[in-house]
This record gives C-alpha cells, sequence and structure tokens, in this order.
C-alpha cells in the first residue's frame, strides 16, 4: 500500500511520460518538425513531458 502511495506522488510525472511525451512526439511527426538542439521527437517529448509533470506536481495541479 505504501509504494501504491508514493506512485500516486508521482502520477503528474508519469501521466508526462506515458501520455504526453508520445503524443508531443506524434504531434512533431505529423507536421514534419525535429526537436530543438538536434533531439528526436520522442526525446523531446520525453524531456518537456517530464518537465510540464514535474511543474505540475509541484503546482499540485495542471492548470495555470
Amino acid at each position: 500500500m505504501r509504494l501504491i502511495g508514493i506512485a500516486f506522488g508521482f502520477g503528474p510525472i508519469l501521466f508526462g511520460i506515458g501520455f504526453l511525451a508520445p503524443m508531443i512526439a506524434a504531434i512533431l511527426e505529423l507536421a514534419r518538425l525535429s526537436g530543438p538542439f538536434g533531439l528526436s521527437p520522442i526525446q523531446f517529448g520525453l524531456v518537456l513531458g517530464i518537465v510540464l509533470g514535474a511543474v505540475a506536481r509541484r503546482r499540485k495541479t495542471w492548470l495555470w
């Protein structure tokens, strides 16, 4: 039970990795864009998804 509680605490970051990263990568590929700094679309999606998830976890909300 304790492990589940810890996992829920990292929910926004896991959401950023599991949902936002592939979605961002798919959008970049559909638009035929590459990631900045020579990153592949999935690498850029992972970086951005983790950052957005960390911000949401710190703020305790996805809303700005």
